[in-house]
């Protein structure tokens, strides 16, 4: 696998640790873009919560309906933490203080990940993961 993808028991390590958001793009889905040619796209209801006190009120964001105006505060912050778990959900944690949560959607692909050296990471509908490793050659895994 790639370096900038660590595989683990439960979990997948997206290496995007210190890239900035450079973009925020907003259609049917939001899409974060990272100054590492990497994207982030929600397409599904996510959880965005400020501060890592888990008492915080999080905000229930949805993409198709242009519901993510508290997303825009991402703009200019950098990741610190992105794990994609083999259930299909999906933790963000940005140096803002923003948490952003994901999880699989019964019916549709969630989120996805293009990660800077190629490799992808999709929510499979119903939970899973669809892993493809990048320049490192090799077919995509299905984590479901």
């Amino acid at each position: 696998m790639s370096e900038s993808l660590t595989e683990h028991d439960d979990r997948w390590i997206m290496n995007l640790r210190g890239r900035d958001v450079t973009r925020i793009s907003i259609d049917h889905r939001l899409t974060l873009l990272l100054d590492s040619d990497a994207r982030i796209a929600l397409g599904c209801p996510f959880e965005l919560s400020q501060g890592s006190n888990r008492t915080n009120e999080s905000v229930v964001l949805d993409p198709g309906r242009q519901d993510v105006a508290a997303a825009l505060g991402l703009f200019g912050a950098k990741v610190l933490s992105a794990v994609a778990f083999r259930t299909g959900s999906m933790r963000l944690v940005f140096d803002n203080g923003c948490h952003l949560n994901s999880r699989a959607h019964p019916d549709y692909e969630a989120w996805e990940v293009l990660g800077p050296e190629g490799w992808r990471i999709i929510s499979r509908p119903g939970g899973g993961l669809a892993v493809w490793p990048g320049q490192t050659g090799g077919r995509s895994t299905d984590d479901r």
